[in-house]
């Protein structure tokens, strides 16, 4: 079990520099990782399983370099943890990123969020990638081609019957898998979700998680394209970020296969919330697909 008093084995065994600093679980925490607070200034994060714990070199040897080259504030790693107490994995402990979770709500002004975002994310494009992680285990495959997920997209679209249109959904689907990417690899961050982005006084403040980041095609930072933004906000993102129609494309099809995919599971487990959340997402991916056919 990955709680509060295994996180405290951990540092009084392996740091005891930090053993007079208290420890408490964070109040929204991730499933990848657990996340637990360390004093005021640092965070322990650990690996809930074997995937995810291949993430943990990575980010603690790319963030430091990757930081100086990013407008925004992203997780600094102060130190390396190794398994241990019967935890099997490596794990990391962080400078604490102080803000809070973006939300419609607490966001003051969408349009302008969306323009910081697609700003941070041309300059992490920007970044040097010489020797960058590709994709792979680490990163779930994101940046690499969208036919890793083909059988799970239309296993996904049998099982959701009449939830959504299947054939417009198969059609967003082959259209972006047919916008073969050509370009140079590149930086992207793999998970650009409100979950991972941080706010202060209503700006965007910080983007953390980059447990799903890589070197290769940054279509799959455009999800949130769909996710969350709509209208003008949407239209100021992707006039900001840049982006070629066939990369829109592909950020559909990473956009429907992921909603896709939790549709079907929230519709199996009875998640209704959930269930509307993502036929809203995918609502929003046909209209704009209809919109540039």
């Amino acid at each position: 079990m990955i709680d509060a008093q295994l996180a405290r084995t951990l540092i009084d065994d392996q740091f005891p520099q930090w053993a007079d600093l208290p420890i408490r679980r964070v109040a929204l925490d991730g499933v990848d990782n657990r996340t637990f607070r360390l004093g005021d200034e640092l965070s322990v994060r650990l690996p809930s399983g074997p995937w995810y714990a291949l993430q943990v070199e990575k980010e603690q040897r790319w963030l430091p370099r990757l930081a100086p080259q990013l407008p925004l504030p992203i997780p600094t790693p102060v130190a390396q943890g190794a398994p241990g107490a019967g935890y099997p994995y490596a794990w990391s402990v962080y400078r604490w990123l102080e803000g809070v979770l973006a939300t419609v709500p607490a966001i003051a002004d969408l349009t302008a969020f969306a323009i910081d975002l697609a700003e941070f994310l041309v300059a992490l494009r920007g970044a040097d990638a010489r020797g960058g992680p590709e994709p792979g285990r680490h990163n779930f495959f994101r940046g690499g081609p969208l036919t890793t997920y083909a059988e799970e997209t239309y296993a996904a679209v049998a099982k959701v019957g009449e939830q959504v249109d299947g054939d417009a959904a198969l059609r967003v689907w082959e259209d972006a898998v047919a916008a073969t990417w050509h370009g140079e690899p590149v930086w992207f961050h793999g998970d650009v979700a409100t979950g991972n982005l941080l706010l202060r006084d209503g700006r965007l403040a910080a983007v953390i998680d980059f447990g799903t980041s890589g070197v290769g095609d940054p279509a799959c930072d455009v999800v949130i394209a769909w996710t969350l933004l709509s209208g003008a906000s949407r239209d100021a993102f992707r006039r900001t970020l840049g982006v070629d129609a066939a990369t829109w494309s592909r950020g559909r099809g990473w956009a429907i296969w992921k909603a896709l995919i939790s549709l079907a599971g929230q519709l199996e487990e009875g998640d209704l919330a959930g269930a509307a959340v993502n036929r809203r997402v995918i609502e929003r991916v046909l209209e704009d697909h209809a919109a540039q056919c």
